[in-house]
């Protein structure tokens, strides 16, 4: 039977609460980066915007086929060779955001693309330019058909987190290692990151089933 100091864990759970914070502060921000680079990826790809879809592509076949790791390397130990300092938690939200936007990118393409025609033809038929087809027609019904996938890709990249303490980010992981370097108590520290990331994903979860509940509830007209 595993037996836990609970002593030993009060006394470190100051550090995990703040790596909790950083942690939740590097993925909200780089999960709305994320949305905004992948619907813009999405749209240039699905309409086709001469020049710029082709630039969305390779952007996002260069984004899936490279570690995240190997990203953040580049940016906190290469661009220093080339005069560009970023700081460890810039560096994370850039390495998360370039790798959440390829995903949500094809996330999003996926719900415009499930629009039928007939419902643009529709649209038009009765006035509305492209702009506002896009705007009250298409993109309701697309983030309707994205949000299970979107909600996935958020789960995604804040576990993804993690590794950015690969650069010093002292969020959950880098404290999690730092408290078994120093005090050995692997089985405490280890019970603390899994409750700490359990505490961040299962609101997070529980909200990404009750949108795509009420998402199909919406599409039968419930």
């Amino acid at each position: 039977m595993i037996s836990l100091n609970w002593q030993y864990i009060y006394s470190v759970m100051p550090q995990f609460v703040s790596a909790t914070l950083t942690t939740l502060k590097i993925s909200i921000i780089s999960i709305i980066l994320a949305i905004l680079v992948g619907l813009i990826c999405s749209i240039l790809m699905t309409y086709q915007v001469r020049v710029f879809d082709k630039i969305a592509k390779v952007y996002i076949e260069l984004s899936r086929n490279t570690p995240l790791l190997i990203q953040l390397f580049f940016l906190y130990y290469g661009l220093p060779k080339l005069g560009i300092k970023i700081d460890g938690f810039t560096c994370g939200v850039i390495g998360l955001t370039f790798l959440g936007g390829s995903y949500m990118a094809e996330a999003f393409r996926a719900g415009l693309q499930s629009v039928a025609q007939g419902q643009i033809d529709s649209g038009e038929s009765i006035g509305l330019n492209r702009v506002q087809v896009f705007q009250y027609v298409v993109f309701p019904q697309a983030l309707s058909v994205s949000i299970p996938a979107i909600g996935a890709n958020c789960l995604f990249l804040i576990k993804e987190s993690s590794v950015v303490s690969a650069i010093a980010v002292v969020e959950l992981l880098f404290v999690t290692k730092d408290l078994i370097g120093m005090d050995y108590k692997t089985t405490e520290a280890l019970f603390l990151l899994i409750l700490s990331y359990l505490i961040i994903l299962m609101p997070v979860s529980i909200l990404t089933s009750y949108l795509e509940y009420r998402s199909r509830r919406a599409s039968h007209g419930v």
